[in-house]
């Protein structure tokens, strides 16, 4: 188990071989939720849009409004 000090700006680094598992790189999103008293951070990359394409019955549109936002977010 890979664990990580909070800083007191509220920041935690995710040991490398988490990153390099899950494909995170700098300016890679990731979503928070908790869970069974638990908090989750989940990774937003391509892979992770891939994986859950049409969970939630949307017919593809919310995977284009990510790849919107995604595209937006690399024009910065």
């Amino acid at each position: 188990m890979e664990s990580s000090i909070v800083t007191t700006k509220g920041q935690i680094v995710i040991p490398s071989k988490i990153r390099k598992k899950y494909n995170i790189k700098n300016g890679t999103k990731v979503h928070f939720y908790e869970e069974k008293g638990q908090i989750k951070i989940v990774p937003i990359t391509p892979e992770t849009i891939r994986e859950n394409f049409g969970i939630l019955g949307t017919k593809g549109r919310m995977l284009k409004a990510l790849a919107e936002e995604k595209k937006k977010e690399r024009e910065l």
